[in-house]
């Protein structure tokens, strides 16, 4: 969703109207900046699905083609905070009880100015017309229309296996170094490139699911899994000559999360991919998507322990010293702590950490997982030999980590960083409770870097940098550029680098994204990213210098976003 913030005097008073009405918590108690809009919103893959509707003979009537209109609408721009059944997630609950209550005038004037709480004024911006408004306040009115479930019938007809494993090379049949390849998502083709780290050509552009959230690779690092946001999985065999699709499947009809099975007993025998609807998560055989197990999710938050009816599964993470995935339950603020070595007699353990959880990644001696509770503005932190929540520490507005990033403070020893959406700092956690236990589980330092919007950050055992991008602040100049720390002098001011203008390709958002290291650790990569119709780039960047060592250009690098070494995937190197 597009969110042009243009805040106008009666904004205010449009927040006072909802913050008198004391029902479903409407009432204002924060500022939310356009980073964040940028981020919670966007296009759900529900928007071209059948749905069941019920009429609501107290709501405003609406034709079978306004109907249609507006669920798509909804689908396209407000799902993603208010969620698919309108039972609210980031954003409030939009379900009739409160929409009735509140009557079509009073809605659409909320619609059109929008609040200082997070709603975009998605009338005065021109995202909306004023009958688009209209038409809005009284869909909101209506019963929420209702995807279909999506089991284990359903999963198998998309299952393929379009090469056996019998079929597959006993042995690695191309010259590529493959632990030392890029996957890169290009977003709005439905495709990953992959990429050879030394000589930067392009190896396959490989179909995939719409939107491509992560890549993952297995175990022994001969597979890589990829998953769409349309819940499309995709498994990729390096040791072919030309590295392609050996089997898919869906698992859902919207998705983020795919991860394998790392503990060395159960190497490439397992994968599994959690959905955001329907709400659950599947196990999968590791060389043919093959689904074994379907678990829901559907269940009571932690905290208020009030029933979820679309708790998502925002991440997945295997440990690799025990058979074991950590499946994030984003609404719910549950981290499961599941077994996999018996499916029949699945043995899974329920942390309650905070609502909503995202995205997270271990420290460096890859006991404790560190884990994003986005609007809650918090990092759990699960201790993984113990099975235990070892702490929740408090952070800065909507972190978002990626999967973090590891180093050794001069001051404080080993700590996790994580950057935010919602402010300019960035979080240094400590993680050393045996040699220092004093600054364990808390911020020890407080970074500023350009400003709100950072998507990503990383760094690597071999490097003294810490790189941080912005992709989604308003400012261009901040959007199109990268800040870099010097680790070992943590007060010394940052390095801004001018990662779009190096890029070379002219007009466009060139908004900069994910920073990835190659296996040495002295490079690292930048996705250039602008829309389907500009051109795009990766820009390559000597990390000790800090200068231009590369730029990937080809008709097809189409929007990429996320990368993915496979070596530093395979063994969780951040």
């Amino acid at each position: 969703m597009k969110a042009r913030m243009k805040w106008l005097p009666v904004a205010a008073v449009v927040a006072g109207v909802f913050a008198a009405v004391p029902s479903a918590g409407w009432a204002v108690d924060k500022k939310v900046t356009e980073p964040e809009i940028r981020y919670q919103a966007g296009s759900s893959p529900l928007v071209g699905q059948e749905m069941h509707q019920n009429i609501n003979p107290k709501a405003p009537p609406m034709t079978k083609a306004e109907f249609d209109k507006a669920r798509q609408i909804y689908f396209e721009r407000c799902a993603g905070c208010h969620g698919v059944l309108r039972k609210g997630a980031t954003g409030k609950p939009l379900t009739p009880d409160i929409t009735l209550e509140r009557g079509t005038e009073i809605l659409k004037t909320f619609i059109k100015y929008g609040s200082p709480a997070g709603m975009p004024n998605w009338g005065t911006s021109g995202d909306l017309t004023d009958d688009e408004v209209d038409l809005m306040a009284r869909y909101v009115q209506q019963e929420p229309p209702t995807p279909p479930e999506f089991g284990m019938a359903q999963m198998k007809d998309t299952w393929k296996v379009i090469v056996p494993p019998e079929k597959r090379p006993k042995k690695k049949m191309n010259d590529w170094d493959i632990s030392n390849i890029f996957s890169v998502t290009l977003r709005d083709t439905g495709e990953i490139a992959l990429i050879d780290g030394a000589s930067k050509k392009i190896i396959n552009v490989v179909k995939t699911g719409y939107a491509v959230h992560i890549s993952r690779t297995s175990g022994s690092g001969r597979y890589l899994y990829v998953i769409g946001r349309d819940a499309k999985i995709n498994l990729i065999d390096l040791w072919m000559e030309t590295p392609d699709n050996v089997a898919e499947i869906r698992v859902g009809l919207e998705a983020r999360s795919v991860e394998t099975s790392k503990d060395k007993k159960y190497q490439d025998q397992l994968a599994i991919a959690g959905s955001y609807w329907p709400p659950q998560y599947t196990i999968m055989k590791g060389d043919t998507l093959e689904p074994l197990k379907i678990v829901g999710t559907r269940g009571m938050t932690v905290g208020t322990q009030e029933f979820h009816p679309e708790p998502r599964v925002a991440s997945i993470v295997g440990a690799h010293d025990k058979p074991q995935f950590i499946v994030n339950v984003k609404e719910t603020g549950k981290i499961l702590l599941v077994d996999y070595r018996d499916l029949k007699n699945l043995k899974t353990t329920e942390i309650e950490a905070a609502r909503f959880l995202h995205d997270g990644g271990w420290d460096a001696s890859k006991r404790y997982f560190l884990v994003a509770a986005n609007e809650s503005n918090k990092i759990a932190v699960v201790d993984s030999k113990e099975d235990k929540l070892a702490a929740l520490v408090d952070v800065g507005r909507i972190p978002h980590p990626g999967r973090g990033a590891n180093f050794v403070d001069p001051k404080h020893g080993p700590v996790w960083a994580t950057g935010h959406l919602g402010d300019e700092t960035i979080a240094l956690i400590g993680t050393d409770p045996a040699k220092h236990s004093k600054n364990a589980w808390k911020v020890v330092r407080s970074l500023k870097a350009q400003g709100g919007g950072n998507l990503f950050i990383k760094t690597h055992p071999k490097s003294s940098n810490l790189w941080v991008d912005t992709p989604l602040n308003p400012d261009p100049k901040i959007a199109q550029s990268v800040a870099v720390f010097d680790i070992k002098n943590l007060d010394k001011p940052f390095q801004v680098l001018p990662i779009g203008e190096w890029a070379g390709v002219g007009d466009g958002a060139k908004r900069i994204t994910q920073p990835e290291y190659n296996k040495a650790g002295d490079e690292v990569w930048f996705s250039v990213w602008s829309a389907k119709n500009q051109e795009s780039a990766i820009v390559i960047v000597d990390d000790k210098t800090r200068k231009l060592k590369a730029v990937i250009k080809d008709p097809r690098i189409v929007t990429p976003t996320g990368k993915f070494n496979i070596y530093n995937t395979q063994h969780d190197v951040y």
